[in-house]
């Protein structure tokens, strides 16, 4: 099948211990969300060139 998901590391569960741990690892995995992407961010338009003489920088 592959690699074990869990390991034992101390002590001696029964296949009862075992299912309950498995329930709850499960239910916590299936809770937790995918991150959501990021929004998309529109390109912005470069300013308008405006000479240093025009009017319009005198706003």
């Amino acid at each position: 099948m592959g690699d074990p998901v869990v390991r034992v590391l101390s002590g001696a569960p029964d296949e009862t211990e075992l299912a309950a741990l498995i329930a709850v690892l499960s239910a916590i995995g299936a809770a937790a969300k995918p991150p959501e992407p990021a929004p998309a961010v529109a390109p912005r338009r470069p300013p308008r060139f405006q000479p240093a003489t025009s009017w319009r920088t005198l706003r």
